[in-house]
């Protein structure tokens, strides 16, 4: 069931029902939830495109304190409700999230606001098994390993999934040069409050990232998502290649 009032209130609703639980644990997590889910323009599109189908196996490689999983939680609960916008694809109800991190304070965090709404994992992307899953999600993650690292991530992602599995990679393209320069600024900094230490970025031009993908198998299909925002993002819905 869903609704047709205009989207922006059923987004709103979203919103709100995916940044509540973090009020259990701080009110600067709460804050930074509603900031990041309510700024960040690739999680409405993940939802009004039908990215994420209902009762998917999802993968959430770089998962911080799972605001995607309290997100497709939400979806749930407004799909349960007939508040879900007549608008958009259909709601990812029922999706099983598995999500990854390497920071322990954020998998913590993540536990603590979500409880047994999905299953989270405290490693490295680099060394931690991946389930299988039909939808792989890495959202402005692979740029912190290098590139020869990334290929062997991506590779195992592809292994993770099956015949009609799909990765939604966002990525920054180092051609726009002005952009993934602040890109690359930007996530120093986040890195050094974070971990205290300088982490180096490794980027590709969005060709090379479509190369390599394509190399292993899949079909894809790019989307600018940087909208309001001075960043050179990009992300790619990767399809595997019927066989």
């Amino acid at each position: 069931m869903s609704s047709t009032l205009p989207a922006r209130e059923h987004w709103q609703a979203v919103l709100d029902a995916a940044s509540e639980p973090y009020r259990q644990v701080g009110h600067l997590p709460w804050r930074f939830a509603r900031g990041k889910l309510g700024f960040d323009p690739v999680f409405q599109h993940l939802l009004s495109q039908g990215l994420i189908a209902p009762r998917a196996r999802v993968l959430d490689v770089g998962c911080g304190p799972g605001l995607l999983a309290s997100l497709l939680r939400a979806c749930t609960l407004l799909a349960q409700q007939g508040r879900w916008p007549s608008q958009w694809a259909a709601a990812p109800a029922a999706a099983h999230v598995t999500g990854i991190d390497l920071r322990s304070r954020d998998i913590e965090r993540a536990k603590a606001s979500l409880g047994d709404a999905a299953e989270f994992v405290c490693g490295d992307m680099r060394q931690v098994p991946f389930p299988e899953a039909d939808t792989v999600v890495l959202l402005d993650v692979l740029h912190y390993i290098n590139v020869a690292e990334q290929n062997e991530v991506l590779a195992r992602v592809r292994r993770a999934l099956p015949p009609d599995g799909t990765l939604l990679l966002r990525v920054g393209d180092a051609t726009a040069r002005l952009g993934f320069r602040f890109s690359q600024w930007v996530d120093t900094i986040v890195a050094w409050v974070r971990t205290r230490r300088v982490v180096p970025l490794s980027g590709r031009p969005l060709a090379a990232w479509v190369a390599q993908l394509e190399s292993l198998g899949f079909e894809v299909r790019s989307q600018p998502m940087s909208q309001g925002t001075l960043f050179s993002n990009v992300l790619l819905v990767a399809k595997v290649r019927a066989v």
